[in-house]
C-alpha cells in the first residue's frame, strides 16, 4: 500500500482529525502473511524443502495437509504442561498456517 501524507489536509479540514488518524494508522498495518517464519528451499528440479518454525509443539501435534494448491499446517497443544499458573502466556498453544505458491 502507497504511504499518503495526510498533513496538509489537518490543516484545512476541522473535525476530520480522528479520521486522518485512523487512514495513517491503517497504511502503517503490517500484514501477518509472514508468519510463522518459514524458508523455502529448491532441492532439485522438482524437489522443494518447507522449513517453519513452530517453536513449543512436537511432531506429534502437528497436521500437514496439501489441499487446492496450499499447504495447510494445524496444530494443537495436548493437555496442559505441568499445571502451571501463567501468569501471561506469549507462546501460543494453537498454530494454523496455510502456505500458498506465489
Amino acid at each position: 500500500m502507497r504511504n499518503f501524507d495526510f498533513s496538509p489536509l489537518y490543516r484545512s479540514t476541522v473535525g476530520f482529525d480522528r479520521l486522518f488518524n485512523l487512514l495513517d494508522a491503517s497504511s502503517r498495518v503490517e500484514q501477518l502473511n509472514n508468519w510463522p517464519p518459514y524458508n523455502i528451499e529448491r532441492l532439485g528440479e522438482d524437489q522443494y524443502r518447507i522449513t517453519m518454525a513452530v517453536a513449543g509443539f512436537s511432531p506429534e501435534e502437528l497436521t500437514v495437509t496439501a489441499q487446492a494448491n496450499a499447504l495447510i499446517v494445524t496444530g494443537q497443544k495436548k493437555g496442559s504442561e505441568d499445571g502451571a499458573q501463567y501468569l501471561h502466556r506469549g507462546i501460543g498453544t494453537r498454530l494454523q498456517a496455510e502456505l500458498r505458491p506465489c
